[in-house]
C-alpha cells in the first residue's frame, strides 16, 4: 500500500511557475513508477510526466515538453514537478500517481489505468 499526498498547487499568472510535490509514504516508494496526470473541468484525466524507479528516465506529454521537469528524491519518498512557463490551459487537477508494475518508459507509463495509487490532486489555476 502507498499513500500520495500532493501539495503545492495554487493561482498563478501565465508566464509564471509552480513546483507539486507528492509525498509517500511507505518503505517501498523506490519500487514504484511514478506518474503527474492532471483533469481539467469537463475533460478526462490526461497525462503529463512519468519518471521510472530510480529516476533514470523520464517522459512527458507533448503540450509540457520543455516547460516541465519530473523528478524524484527516494530518500525523501518524494516526486515532484518543476512547471515552468505556464499557460492558460494548464488549469487542472494535478494527482501524482504510483505504479508497481512499470520497469521502464514504455506505452503504458501513459495510461491512466495502467497505475495502482492515487493523491488526491491538487489545484493548479493559471490566469492570464
Amino acid at each position: 500500500q502507498v499513500q500520495l499526498v500532493e501539495s503545492g498547487g495554487g493561482l498563478v499568472q501565465a508566464g509564471g511557475s509552480l513546483r507539486l510535490s507528492c509525498a509517500a509514504s511507505g518503505r517501498t516508494f523506490s519500487r514504484y513508477a511514478m506518474g503527474w496526470f492532471r483533469q481539467a473541468p469537463g475533460k478526462e484525466r490526461e497525462f503529463v510526466a512519468g519518471i521510472t524507479r530510480s529516476g533514470d528516465s523520464t517522459t512527458y506529454a507533448d503540450s509540457v515538453k520543455g516547460r516541465f521537469t519530473i523528478s524524484r528524491d527516494n530518500a525523501k519518498n518524494t516526486v515532484y514537478l518543476q512547471m515552468n512557463s505556464l499557460k492558460p490551459e494548464d488549469t487542472a487537477v494535478f494527482y501524482c500517481a504510483a505504479d508497481f508494475g512499470l520497469s521502464g518508459i514504455t506505452k503504458a507509463t501513459m495510461r491512466v489505468y495502467e497505475y495502482d495509487y492515487w493523491g488526491q490532486g491538487t489545484q493548479v489555476t493559471v490566469s492570464s
